[in-house]
């Protein structure tokens, strides 16, 4: 018989595995970091909205620091936990809204959006145009693959939520 907890790791580990395995397919992928991928936020986000934002921070904080081993750009300390860590487990703020999944994901993709993007203007600001202000080179480059991810995942989530594919509840 399993444990509550034992349960919850396990969901952990089958989501953080199936996010890994999805951001390895990539639509395209920018030059500095960053790729539009085949929905790889998606488990994350369905099991905040199933677990809450605890187990959801969680879970985006363990993808985070394997997505930095796997294909990490380090720069700096502050950038790692920018760009890794708080990036993704802003995803487990999906969480917060259960019964409203698009708002969601646009919540959680938008906090993950930010942390890029101060990291952006902090650490990147030198990899701007000379003509282009740092704080706009970093929204565009960073929406430049967050937004259609976001897009991506909305779709996906209305999709598997409209057919009741996907069971919220534990």
């Amino acid at each position: 018989m399993q444990t509550p907890n034992t349960r919850i790791l396990a969901e952990i580990s089958v989501t953080v595995a199936l996010s890994v395995i999805l951001n390895m397919i990539k639509v395209y992928s920018l030059p500095q970091g960053g790729s539009i991928t085949l929905g790889s936020m998606i488990p994350l986000l369905l099991l905040s909205y199933r677990r809450g934002v605890g187990v959801g921070v969680y879970a985006g904080v363990v993808f985070g620091l394997i997505q930095m081993v796997i294909e990490g750009y380090i720069y700096y300390p502050l950038q790692i936990i920018l760009d890794y860590p708080l990036a993704f487990g802003c995803l487990g703020l999906a969480g917060l809204f259960k019964k409203h999944q698009i708002i969601g994901t646009v919540v959680a993709l938008t906090g993950r959006f930010l942390a890029h993007f101060i990291s952006g203007v902090v650490f990147f600001a030198e990899y701007a145009p000379k003509e282009m202000d740092p704080i706009l080179y970093s929204a565009v480059y960073n929406g430049s693959y967050i937004v259609p991810e976001m897009v991506i995942s909305c779709i996906v989530i209305y999709a598997l939520m409209k057919r009741n594919f996907i069971n919220l509840n534990p």
